[in-house]
């Protein structure tokens, strides 16, 4: 069972390949309960559980989802565009 620090580093790797939030990562892991495949489909579909959760990690009023940047005030309803 992976630790807590090797599942952050995966995570962060996952994220910087993405061009990703770190905090949309990590949500996006902890909903798809560190299923890389899950996790893959969840950031290909988008989620705005993902959004709530990952905003609610930051004070950063924006964040980015591949080449999209979500602004806190409107993530709700939030499906990425181009992403194949």
């Amino acid at each position: 069972m992976p630790t807590q620090e090797a599942k952050a580093h995966r995570v962060g790797e996952w994220a910087s390949l993405r061009n990703t939030s770190p905090e949309i990562a990590e949500a996006i892991f902890e909903v798809a309960h560190y299923d890389e495949k899950l996790a893959e489909q969840i950031w290909e579909e988008g989620s705005d559980e993902v959004l709530a959760l990952a905003f609610a990690k930051t004070d950063k009023d924006s964040l980015f989802w591949g080449e999209q940047t979500i602004e806190r005030k409107t993530s709700r309803r939030f499906i990425p565009t181009g992403l194949t």
